[in-house]
Order: structure tokens, then C-alpha cells, then sequence
């Protein structure tokens, strides 16, 4: 009788482990399922509203060499929990964040190999997070991932918005095409003069990804918390409608060095049929690692103009100090070689560029082209390049800090590697010493070109190591972190607030090189931004660069649409990116910038459609005031805003920053006009946008 009863409970437990499991999302919205299939393949789909959005889809990993680990698997055990509670983000678009889930861990087991990995789901009301665990066992310990083999099989041929399969940049304009119309447009795509590619050879796509269903679902594919991992792209099957997980190689082709005891980032998949919600979702971030640092005191938001614009602009700025191409770190004297007469890193300058800052109200001025090295920038065939801790005999170090803490105002530093990062790092901690002891409290990093240690990528596992290095690290010293051709943000931001922006995606600089879409920046919040803030640098506002004499690139925008990124775009670092004598031309427009606030109490996606246009309120923390910003793409529209964000029963001055009757991106950028009206909580403004226009609004 006791082996029958013990039969029977064995049989039980096998039937509910090998019996699909079930995970809904706190409203119900979504339901999640899992299960083993007939090859003991973990394998999982997920719905909306009883809408199927990922169908039946495998997971798992193969290792280096050809080591199963995604099938012949036997399910453990699972467990469910719930988690909903509030966190203070330490900069952020909302002073409050809500973290709700529902969980489902699976324990398996390999029934030949005794291997062990569990998977966690956190099903969210706005979407799914999931993660590889790999436990402490016997028989694995170190190993070698050689590719992980996560799917997400897609319902139809929806439409993307989609840059290409890239190790090194993240830089592409964005292509609007359909799933099936993708192998026709990628030649285009990747054809592009960008400072280091290295393009996926199979048809790809990077994430953070947004795609619109032909039955409006809006679905955003990227990962979280991106720690100890190569970044992930996504293979594309255009026959299929399929995706999977195409991990970033290092130089000799594997893709992860791993022990267990480790996860993997979280893959995410955000869904909603309003794109305001996806534009809404913190669920990237409730994904992370709480704040990591006791005392957050010193990070601050940060609005700056800087010694930049000017070296694209072709009127003869130069970063480097002299002509001479032969200059050796450590063993040049460059007191002595011939100064170019064009270096815009000289004292007085920048002491113009601080005078203008604490006149106008900005934090800081960043300067680039300070440090000795600038001659002879070559990527990949040089290692040391620059000197981080020795500035240009023109370039007095102590004068300008004393004489910018005079005025209130910071210097950011700019430590440019050109991607040698090798030598960065062997030279980080005096550069780190060298800022303490001069009053820099924020750093510009840069990785233009191709990698050292030659044959590794921006995305792959060592610089992903290296860029959470260098932001722990700059921490130690209270120094915050804004990195440029870095890999996509993943939400870290909240574990390190220190790392306050990066760009890694194609920002304002290209409108002086090959050009920005009008649609690109009503495509980048439901892209790059979604991982974390960025350092776009908008705020052009002399648009046309053939005035300054060996240009001809014209800006994408109005000027009024240039202030309204100052909203829509979220970052708590903002830059100014004009040149002053262009703001003191347009004073009552440049009011706005110096206005708008870069840290939020709270956040309203009023109006959204990605590639077509974004409108977002937002108020500033501590203040009763509010900030909305819209934008719209190549065709002109009539916003409709909404003001019920106020509260109720009182009235609020608005000044408006709108297009001119005249306005147009191509034609006549620079018409605007700015008028006042009163506004409740009942209004509603239906606001005329020009082509490639927008509109930006300060309430107080």
C-alpha cells in the first residue's frame, strides 16, 4: 500500500511540473505560459488582452563546444510570488516609481547531464522581463557561452522600426519597413559612413525594438540590467516572423565567459495597444538592481553648454593645438611645437564660454580638445593617444577651474579614448585623481573607432565590463558619467546614478555630417530611450551651416521643434548645443532652454505614434510648474493637449514656443512665435505643428 500511495504521489508531482504553468500580470492583462516541450525544450508564450503577441517559443543556450543546454530538460520544481511596493529614483521623469509583479521560477534539470539553470519570469502590467540563472553545481562551473538561444516568434509581419545588427554602433538612421521588406532595405541601411561597424552578415536588427502589429498591438523588445553579458541583438527570419538572440562576440568568437552562481540580463518585452503606455513603461528599470551608493548626495542634474558645436560646424575650430601629425605621449614637448592658431580648448575662450554659462544660468561647460594627443587621433593603429592628466600649453588648468568656481559654474571633463581603452584604463585612476584635485565633478566619455584590445567590440562582454568599471569607479571619486559610442543602456542607471546619460545612438552631431530623418527623434523615445537617458545635445538653432562658410548641411528640425526635445527627450544632463552668439540672436526663444527643468516630479504621455509624433508633459520636482514639449515628423499635424495634468480649480500662465504660419523644416526653420494664454485643468489647445516642427510650453 505505501509503494502504491508513493507511485501515485510521484506520478502527481511529475504531472503538475510537466503540466504548462500560467503567470498572469497583476490586472490580468497579460498571461504568461511555460512549459517543457516534447524534446524537454523550455519554451514560453505570451498574450495581451487574450491577444497572442509572442507565440510558442524556445529558450536556452548552447556552450562552447556544442554542449546542449536547451533541451532534454526536466522541470524541478516552480514557484510563484508577487512583489508591489514604491522606490525614489535618484534622478528620473517621476519621483516615485511602482514596482509590481507577479513571478514564476523554474528549476530544471538535464536528465543525461545533471546540468542545472532556472528561469525567472516577472510579468508586469506593461510587460514581460525573464532571466537565465545558472546555479552552483557539481559538474559546471566555468564555461564558455558559445550562443544563447532565446526566441521571440512573432504573430505576423508587423511593421519595425529597426536599425541593423551592429557589434560596434548603434549610430544607423532608422528604417520603417515591415518584417518581410527588411532584406530588401538593409543594403541601404548599413551602407553609412560611421566611425566603427561591424554589421551581423545574417539579417539583424540591435534593440532596443519597436514594432507596431497590423491589430495595433505595440511591442518593444531589449534587455535589462546588462551586467557580465554580451550586449544581445536579434536575428531576424523574414519567412517566419521569428527573432532570436544573437549575442555579441568577442575577439576570438566565443560569446561569454560565465560561472555559476551568475544570471543573465533580463529580456524584456514591453506591449500595450497605446503607445503612450510603452512610452510610460518603467519596467526596464523596476528590472534593475537598487541604487548601489549610501549617499547620492553629489549626483545632480546638469545643464551645460560647451566648447563643441563650434568643430562641426567647418568655421575652423580645431580640438587639436598644433599640425603636427608625429606627437608621441610622454616624450613630445608640445610647449615647443608651433601652436595652429585654431585650438578652441584655449583659456580665454573657455573663460567666455563660463562667463556666457553664469550669465545664462547653466551648470557647467564642457570642453573638449584640452589634453595633449589631439594630432595624431588614430583609431586601431595607435594604443596611446592621449594624455589624460596633461592639458595643451594654451589650456591653464588651474586658472580655468579657480575662475569657473568664481563664476558658480563646472567644467565636465572630456575623456575621448578613440575607443584605445586598454591604455583608458591604465591611465583611469590618475585621470580620476586629476579631476578631484581641480574640481571636476563630471566626465564625457568618448569611444570613437574600432576597440583596443584589437578584436573586441563596443557591445561585447569586456566593454560592458569596462563601461560599468569606469562608472563604479568614477563614483568612488563623486564623479558622474556621460558616455558616448558606448553599448545601449539597459536601465543601469538605477543601480549606478552617477552614469546619468550616454548617446550610443545617432544624436545632433550627424546633422553636421551625413543628417537626421525628421521621424528620428519621434522614434528614439520608443528606442534607445527606453533602456536610459540620453545625451542628444539639441538646441541648434542656426540650422543651415553653409554661413560658416565649407558646410551645407541644413538642420531636420524648426527651432521651435529643437525646444521641444528639451521635453520629450529625457535626460537629466541637457546641453545647450549652439553656439552662444547664435542664442543671443534668438534671446526670447533661448528663454525656454534656460527655463525648461531637467528632473521631474512627474511624467504625462499626452500624445504618441512612434515615427510620427510625441507630445509629453512634465512637472518639475519641488515646483508647481510644467513643461510640455511636441514634436511631429515630416508632416505637418494639429496636436491636441490636454491639460487635465494640472490640478484642479486653479489657473496657470502658459508661454508658448510654436511654429511660425510660415514655418518649415526645409524652408524657413526659424520661424516661430511665442505668445502667453491662461490655462486650467480643462483646456484643451489644438496646437498647428509644421513639417518637422513642434511646440514647447513653460506653465508656471
Amino acid at each position: 500500500m505505501k509503494k502504491i500511495l508513493l507511485t501515485c504521489f510521484f506520478i502527481i508531482v511529475s504531472n503538475t511540473l510537466t503540466k504548462a504553468q500560467e503567470l498572469q500580470s497583476p490586472d490580468g492583462n497579460l498571461t504568461l505560459t511555460f512549459t517543457l516541450n516534447t524534446e524537454g525544450t523550455p519554451v514560453y508564450s505570451l498574450s495581451y488582452k487574450k491577444r497572442e503577441v509572442i507565440k510558442e517559443s524556445r529558450l536556452g543556450f548552447v556552450l562552447k563546444s556544442d554542449i546542449s543546454m536547451n533541451k532534454g530538460f526536466q522541470i524541478v520544481d516552480t514557484k510563484k510570488q508577487s512583489e508591489d511596493n514604491l522606490w525614489k529614483p535618484v534622478l528620473g521623469e517621476q519621483k516615485e516609481i511602482r514596482n509590481q509583479y507577479n513571478e514564476l521560477k523554474a528549476d530544471l534539470i538535464q536528465q543525461k547531464s545533471k546540468r542545472k539553470i532556472a528561469i525567472y519570469f516577472r510579468l508586469f502590467n506593461d510587460g514581460l522581463g525573464f532571466r537565465y540563472e545558472f546555479p552552483v553545481q557539481d559538474n559546471l562551473r566555468h564555461f564558455i557561452v558559445q550562443e544563447e538561444t532565446t526566441e521571440f516568434n512573432l504573430t505576423g509581419d508587423h511593421k519595425l522600426f529597426w536599425i541593423p545588427g551592429d557589434y560596434d554602433t548603434n549610430e544607423y538612421s532608422y528604417t520603417t519597413s515591415k518584417i518581410s521588406e527588411m532584406q530588401s532595405l538593409v543594403y541601404n541601411a548599413t551602407h553609412v559612413s560611421l566611425a566603427a561597424q561591424t554589421t551581423i552578415k545574417n539579417l539583424a536588427t540591435q534593440t532596443p525594438l519597436i514594432m507596431k502589429t497590423n491589430d495595433g498591438l505595440y511591442i518593444n523588445i531589449h534587455e535589462a540590467a546588462l551586467k557580465n553579458y554580451p550586449a544581445m541583438c536579434l536575428n531576424v527570419d523574414d519567412k517566419t516572423y521569428s527573432l532570436s538572440s544573437h549575442l555579441v562576440p568577442d575577439a576570438v568568437g566565443n560569446k561569454g565567459y560565465i560561472q555559476t552562481g551568475s544570471f543573465t540580463p533580463w529580456r524584456t518585452i514591453v506591449v500595450s495597444d497605446d503607445a503612450r503606455t510603452i512610452l510610460a513603461s518603467k519596467m526596464i528599470l523596476n528590472l534593475n538592481e537598487p541604487c548601489a551608493f549610501e549617499d547620492t548626495s553629489w549626483i545632480k542634474p546638469v545643464k551645460y553648454i560647451g566648447v563643441w558645436w563650434e568643430y562641426f560646424t567647418g568655421g575652423g575650430s580645431t580640438w587639436a593645438y598644433s599640425d603636427n601629425q608625429d606627437v608621441v605621449i610622454g616624450a613630445t614637448d608640445f610647449s615647443k611645437l608651433k601652436p595652429n592658431k585654431t585650438h578652441g580648448a584655449n583659456t580665454k575662450h573657455v573663460k567666455e564660454y563660463i562667463d556666457f554659462a553664469a550669465a545664462n544660468g547653466f551648470d557647467a561647460v564642457l570642453v573638449e580638445g584640452w589634453n595633449e594627443g589631439w594630432e595624431d587621433n588614430t583609431a586601431f593603429k595607435k594604443e596611446r593617444i592621449y594624455s589624460f592628466t596633461k592639458a595643451y600649453p594654451d589650456f591653464d588648468v588651474k586658472d580655468l577651474s579657480s575662475y569657473a568656481n568664481q563664476k558658480g559654474v563646472k567644467i565636465i571633463m572630456h575623456h575621448e579614448t578613440t575607443s584605445s581603452t586598454a591604455e583608458y584604463e591604465r591611465q583611469l585612476h590618475d585621470a580620476l585623481d586629476f579631476m578631484t584635485d581641480n574640481q571636476y565633478n563630471a566626465v564625457k566619455t568618448g569611444y570613437v573607432g574600432p576597440i583596443i584590445p584589437r578584436g573586441e567590440h563596443h557591445d561585447g562582454q569586456q566593454m560592458v565590463n569596462h563601461y560599468t568599471y569606469v562608472a563604479k569607479e568614477a563614483a568612488k571619486h563623486k564623479i558622474m558619467v556621460d558616455s558616448h559610442e558606448a553599448v545601449r543602456p539597459t536601465g543601469l542607471h538605477r543601480t549606478y546614478p552617477n552614469w546619468f546619460a550616454q548617446e550610443s545612438a545617432r544624436g545632433t552631431e550627424f546633422e553636421a555630417m551625413e543628417g537626421i530623418h525628421p521621424d528620428h527623434t519621434t522614434i528614439l523615445p520608443f528606442t534607445r530611450l527606453m533602456g536610459g537617458p540620453m545625451d542628444y545635445t539639441p538646441g541648434i538653432f542656426q540650422g543651415d551651416l553653409s554661413v560658416y562658410g565649407s558646410k551645407k548641411n541644413k538642420l531636420s528640425t524648426t527651432l521651435a521643434k529643437q525646444l521641444a526635445l528639451y521635453v520629450t527627450m529625457y535626460s537629466p544632463l541637457q546641453m545647450a548645443a549652439d553656439l552662444p552668439e547664435n542664442y543671443m540672436r534668438f534671446k526670447d526663444a533661448f528663454q525656454f532652454i534656460k527655463e525648461v527643468a531637467l528632473d521631474w516630479d512627474e511624467s504625462y504621455i499626452l500624445e504618441a505614434e512612434p515615427g510620427d509624433y510625441i507630445t509629453i508633459a512634465r512637472k518639475t520636482k519641488g515646483k508647481q510648474e510644467w513643461f510640455v514639449g511636441g514634436i511631429t515628423d515630416e508632416n505637418p499635424r494639429t496636436a491636441l493637449i490636454d491639460f487635465s495634468f494640472l490640478p484642479a480649480g486653479k489657473s496657470y500662465s502658459a508661454t508658448i514656443y510654436e511654429d511660425g504660419k510660415t514655418a518649415d523644416y526645409k524652408t524657413n526653420p526659424q520661424s516661430y512665435n511665442i505668445r502667453k494664454v491662461t490655462v486650467n485643468s480643462k483646456t484643451k489647445l489644438k496646437q498647428k505643428l509644421a513639417s518637422s516642427g513642434g511646440v514647447a510650453i513653460s506653465i508656471k
